[in-house]
């Protein structure tokens, strides 16, 4: 059976979700989404602008084959503004998909815990498929997943901080718990975290910073396709527990014996 990624009823082959902010121009963000095989990319609402095509990068993204939107609610400061946001996103991409982002401190650019709830609670009876970015926090995964969110998106770290999964032990938790999906947002710097965030159990990533400021966009997009392959099939592999005591994968108990002989 093939393994994919289920949110809201909606079947993803690619398990890597894409941002589109920070590239530099256009042609590179496009070149990188293809490269990475995404079927989910968010997108902000100040780029859905029709009237310039240099600010406008909805018209490139729906003319590409198997990539759905998800417009975003970034640069919103409360509840109030997130869901207008979203509203408007809905309207103009035609998207079910809202990713709800509220981060009012622009010195760190954490998630409000609070206004989010309130958000996702009014999503919800809205009939969006709503995946909140969330500090690594399981009783708010918990909250949010009881009262119909799609899925949750814990951060790795700050975004933009490629700090990695510094939140490891926290989104664990979360994982263990969860009956939705459980998507790493922010934080994520290389391929091989990509990777070991699936291999733990995460349902996907999504990732921006890291490729969108790379060197070549499009060859770290592939580089974190892969890594996200990897990842997920080792986690679906199954990998050995840790153990504080050696263990000889070729015991020579045997041969030693032998050639007293």
């Amino acid at each position: 059976m093939a393994d994919t990624l289920n949110i809201g009823g909606h079947e993803l082959g690619s398990r890597l979700l894409l941002g589109t902010g920070k590239f530099s121009d256009v042609l590179t963000m496009i070149e990188a989404v293809k490269a990475s095989g995404s079927e989910l990319v968010t997108v902000a609402l100040r780029r859905f602008n029709r009237a310039q095509a240099e600010d406008d990068l909805y018209g490139p993204l729906s003319e590409l084959e198997n990539v759905r939107l998800m417009p975003n609610t970034s640069g919103a400061m409360n509840a109030k503004e997130a869901v207008r946001a979203a509203l408007l996103g809905r309207e103009l991409s035609k998207s079910p998909f809202v990713k709800l982002e509220i981060h009012p401190n622009p010195h760190h650019l954490l998630p409000d815990p609070i206004e989010t709830y309130a958000a996702a609670i009014e999503l919800v009876k809205q009939d969006f498929l709503v995946l909140p970015y969330i500090p690594a926090d399981p009783v708010l995964a918990k909250r949010l997943e009881d009262i119909g969110c799609a899925a949750v998106m814990p951060l790795g770290a700050a975004i933009g901080t490629g700090k990695g999964l510094s939140t490891a032990e926290m989104i664990k938790i979360i994982i263990r718990d969860s009956n939705i999906p459980v998507i790493v947002d922010a934080g994520l710097r290389a391929p091989s975290e990509a990777a070991c965030a699936l291999e733990m159990g995460c349902d996907a990533v999504l990732v921006n910073s890291a490729i969108a400021a790379a060197d070549h966009p499009s060859a770290m997009a592939a580089a974190f396709a892969t890594g996200v392959k990897a990842g997920r099939a080792a986690y679906l592999a199954g990998l050995i527990p840790r153990s504080e005591i050696a263990s000889a994968s070729s015991p020579l108990t045997s041969f030693l014996s032998a050639s007293d002989d």
